[in-house]
């Protein structure tokens, strides 16, 4: 049955049930209604950002970054935990976690909370990412425009850029090591986390000692779901293994019609090269490099990151022009 999602909150949400902040929305899956977070910040006729985090199984925390840089740009922006993430519902529910079901989450959400193609922007950052293009591919209609941050469109190419870039620069010793553990199924061990984040995530998921990590992004990971983590991106940091082993919606970018910008950054654990090609695949994309980012770009290249960002939602077109 076809389920007509903006008569459904139309009824669910009259015009005076929000004002701004945090608002509960109910999400219907095919084991029922949950309720999932957002808070909106900021007021804009022309630009909405709805911002899709990492994981999955991430929260909304490390985009706080954003607070320091959108409202004084007049930007509106609306914090979303997803489903079985942060302050969200979670359910025991495995077969939740899919592609598809996040897809219709996300178009719940948009209606929700009033978000239409005159200034509703999607902006996904790793998984987000993946989420943003799958929305696109769908409901591309919806949309004023796209934000695709440190994703690429493929994990087979994710996973080989990895193999052949990420891993042989690492310290071999140690990186045996981290095989070893993740071949026993043993990932749960602190020594695991110990050597990924000395021999890898201070140099690829974002560029500080780890005492100097902001507190948003210490608390989001403390906040990761596994449960849903484990399942679709997989145990290891290094590469996908789970559910999204396969995914590669490369050859259907150009099917993206509406303004895209694509984020990469020098020391990602993503290929700032083929993210840079990504861009000009979709017809109107366009791109930002982060010289001195990571993952989090948003924290280790920051002026980079969010003059480049908060352009393109002034101006979606702007590179389009000149």
């Amino acid at each position: 049955m076809s389920i007509d999602w903006d008569r459904y909150f139309e009824r669910k949400n009259k015009p005076d049930a929000w004002s701004g902040g945090v608002t509960m929305v109910p999400v219907a899956t095919p084991l029922g209604s949950f309720s999932v977070w957002t808070k909106r910040t900021g007021s804009n006729r022309d630009v909405a950002v709805l911002l899709l985090h990492g994981g999955p199984g991430a929260t909304h925390e490390y985009f706080e970054a954003c607070d320091s840089f959108l409202p004084a740009a007049g930007i509106e922006y609306h914090y979303y935990d997803q489903l079985g993430s942060g302050n969200s519902e979670v359910p025991d529910e495995p077969s939740l976690w899919t592609i598809d079901r996040f897809v219709e989450e996300v178009e719940q959400v948009r209606v929700a909370l009033g978000l239409g193609p005159e200034r509703f922007f999607l902006f996904g950052q790793s998984w987000g990412g993946v989420l943003a293009i799958e929305y696109a591919l769908r409901y591309q209609h919806r949309l004023k425009g796209m934000v695709v941050s440190n994703m690429m469109s493929s994990i087979p190419a994710y996973n080989a850029y990895a193999e052949s870039v990420i891993m042989p620069a690492m310290d071999q010793v140690v990186l045996a090591e981290i095989k070893a553990l993740e071949g026993a199924g043993d990932t749960d061990n602190p020594r695991y986390e110990e050597l990924l984040i000395e021999h890898h995530y201070v140099y690829h998921v974002l560029r500080r000692p780890l005492a100097e990590w902001p507190e948003p992004v210490v608390r989001g990971f403390a906040h990761i779901n596994k449960s849903i983590y484990v399942p679709m991106q997989g145990p290891s940091e290094l590469g996908a293994s789970g559910a999204l082993l396969h995914w590669d919606r490369t050859a259907d970018l150009s099917r993206i019609t509406v303004p895209t910008l694509v984020i990469g950054a020098a020391h990602d654990t993503m290929d700032p090269a083929f993210m840079e090609r990504m861009s000009t695949l979709f017809p109107r994309g366009r791109y930002l490099h982060c010289p001195e980012g990571s993952h989090l770009a948003m924290y280790d290249d920051q002026e980079t990151y969010f003059a480049g960002l908060i352009d393109f939602l002034n101006d979606p077109d702007a590179s389009l022009t000149t």
